[in-house]
């Protein structure tokens, strides 16, 4: 294979991960804790743009059992995220794994 032909595949690649990142972004997905008395929602830029927490839930005594389980939404929200973003790019770089790319 000729160098050229090495860098026109790679400038496709490349743009084909812009393209998807940019969809990525627009993605959203809902993790829950706690029999799903905490949600969050996280986008494609592993943002949190969702929190909601069951009333029912909320007790002044146990402060640390609302936090434990706003801290297991919103980690599992990220992890789902992550995957999610790693199976769409590895669907445009053929599963290679490229330095610099989540």
């Amino acid at each position: 294979m000729n160098m050229q032909k090495m860098m026109k595949q790679a400038q496709k690649m490349q743009a084909k991960m812009q393209k998807m990142q940019k969809e990525m972004e627009s993605k959203t997905l809902e993790a829950t804790a706690g029999g799903g008395a905490v949600k969050v929602v996280v986008n494609g830029k592993q943002e949190v743009v969702d929190l909601q927490i069951d009333p029912e839930v909320v007790d002044s005594d146990d402060v640390e059992m609302l936090e434990d389980l706003v801290l297991a939404a919103v980690n599992q929200g990220m992890r789902e995220m992550q995957e999610m973003v790693n199976d769409e790019m590895g669907k445009v770089t053929g599963g290679m794994n490229l330095p610099g790319m989540p």
